[in-house]
């Protein structure tokens, strides 16, 4: 769920592995990185937290890290975040058509796939997924994002899983477009469970 008093309630479900965190964590994690007496782990984490609270000015309203068991002692480990901003304009399905084609039209895209999400609420989803090459960055980046609107009409979400285990492509586009299903706007702790989409993630990383 989001938290932020500037940006409306959105309720969605990640599947096992990923661990919320966010800048209000830096504190729980400095008291982490001095209990292993280790400077490099506190510069690390110290790096991180950086990062996070620059995220948190671009819109960027949770984060959380997916941590997956992949072969003997390795581990695959993702960023998923959730972005709100204001709609441009009242027509939603032209808000999410602009916007997935902002996403497609990056020139850091290397290879993607595009397709449209039929959500049980029938609000307009599309996403955009692929391998991305940053510039400076040798190592090749897989990203998936999925745009969709708010029932309120003037908020986009933007969902975002980025991954270097860029060999689990197809995986962490199922995970991202299993977490869209998820998608509510009303606490589901008062309402019936729903089935959700499944993602291929525990199957292939573990």
């Amino acid at each position: 769920m989001t938290h932020r008093s500037n940006v409306p309630p959105v309720w969605f479900r990640l599947p096992p592995g990923f661990h919320d965190i966010g800048p209000d964590d830096r504190a729980s994690l400095n008291s982490f990185a001095e209990a292993l007496n280790s400077p490099a782990a506190q510069q690390e984490l110290a790096q991180l937290m950086d990062g996070l609270e620059e995220l948190s000015g671009h819109d960027i309203v949770h984060t959380s890290f997916g941590f997956h068991p992949e072969g003997p002692g390795g581990v695959a480990t993702s960023l998923f975040s959730l972005t709100t901003r204001p709609a441009e304009q009242t027509n939603s399905r032209l808000t999410v058509a602009r916007t997935a084609l902002a996403i497609a039209r990056s020139t850091l895209w290397t290879s993607s796939v595009r397709r449209f999400i039929d959500l049980a609420s029938a609000l307009p989803c599309c996403l955009v997924a692929g391998v991305i090459s940053v510039p400076g960055v040798e190592q090749r980046l897989f990203q998936a994002k999925v745009a969709t609107v708010h029932p309120d009409g003037f908020h986009l979400l933007i969902l975002d899983l980025t991954s270097t285990s860029v060999q689990h492509a197809d995986a962490y586009t199922d995970i991202l477009e299993a977490v869209a299903h998820t998608i509510r706007f009303s606490d589901p702790a008062v309402s019936a469970p729903t089935a959700t989409g499944s993602s291929r993630i525990l199957e292939l990383l573990q």
